[in-house]
């Protein structure tokens, strides 16, 4: 405990924090440079989210007549609350100080919070666009969560606890063997991850046409440093859910000792699992085309049935025997 609590393991659980906000573009750009590569293209070069970033950084920030503090207010939100997401994520090392705060029902609160700001940021104009893409992002929204916690509660009884950094030292720890709970909880956080991330089939966020469009038609009026945090929020999104299915479902690699070769090991060993996945969502992305939007539930509903199914093995098979 005494090792936990040391000013190193702070200053190692801030290095950790800063790394995951940093590393998010680059995992953005990681897909794009695939993708283009599988579809024949050269792409944008494997920096550019960063080069984006720092010019909108560098423009004004345009605000409509019509936006109350709600709207200017939200990308500092929900920003905020998605790098507060990252934060309890374990990324190479679990035995840190954040791990005490390390909680599924924290970590959905925080996406839940900036979810619930862009959603009123998309509505406070009050065009037709950001109304619209809030009642579909409120929509997937409702059905993602559910399949979400039900997917990790399937991890979290087999640990006998909801705390992420628990869980993975747990499943570290446990022989390893074939359990159908796990296969089924992978594929609904799959499931889960593609939608709340705004990808291909549910969205298609290289695209602002206004009858696919759904993360992109909230936030169409900002401009600026307001545009790119919320463009990083998003590349955070999808780094939290590439690190929650690489750590939690597949850990091995992660470090458990606060020392320099473990946490070596750890940090090349989720480059590499982020690399994989990151890959996978490419080809995903590559041979599936965009769903119509009154097929998102059915794609959800199938995601809350494999978490289910999830759970019901692991009580029938695990608790039952």
């Amino acid at each position: 405990m005494d090792s936990v609590l040391s000013p190193a393991a702070w200053l190692l659980a801030g290095i950790q924090a800063l790394l995951f906000t940093l590393a998010a573009p680059l995992l953005s750009g990681w897909v794009k440079k695939v993708k283009s590569r599988l579809q024949n293209r050269r792409g944008p070069p494997l920096l550019q989210p960063y080069q984006n970033l720092w010019k909108l950084f560098g423009k004004e920030a345009l605000v409509a007549h019509t936006a109350s503090p709600v709207f200017r207010a939200a990308p500092y939100i929900v920003f905020s609350s998605t790098w507060l997401a990252a934060s309890v994520i374990p990324l190479i090392a679990t035995k840190l100080p954040t791990a005490a705060v390390a909680d599924v029902i924290v970590l959905v609160g925080f996406l839940a919070l900036g979810r619930f700001f862009l959603a009123l940021a998309g509505m406070d104009v009050g065009t037709a666009f950001g109304g619209m893409g809030s009642s579909r992002e409120t929509l997937i929204a409702a059905l993602a969560e559910p399949a979400m916690l039900m997917a990790i509660f399937t991890l979290t009884m087999t640990a006998h606890t909801t705390n992420l950094s628990s869980v993975v030292d747990h499943t570290l720890e446990s022989s390893y063997s074939l359990r159908p709970s796990f296969l089924f909880a992978l594929g609904a956080m799959l499931l889960v991850a593609v939608a709340e991330t705004g990808r291909i089939p549910v969205d298609n966020p290289a695209t602002h046409l206004e009858l696919t469009m759904v993360h992109e038609a909230m936030i169409l009026e900002y401009s600026g440093r307001h545009l790119a945090l919320m463009e990083w929020a998003a590349q955070l999104k999808l780094m939290i859910y590439g690190v929650l299915i690489a750590n939690v479902f597949f850990p091995w690699g992660i470090a458990t000792e606060l020392n320099l070769g473990s946490l070596a090991i750890g940090l090349a060993a989720i480059t590499s699992k982020l690399a994989v996945l990151g890959i996978a969502l490419a080809v995903s992305e590559t041979v599936l085309a965009k769903m119509r939007l009154f097929r998102v539930p059915e794609y959800l509903n199938l995601a809350l049935l494999l978490a289910l199914l999830g759970i019901f093995s692991h009580v029938i098979l695990e608790v039952g025997a």
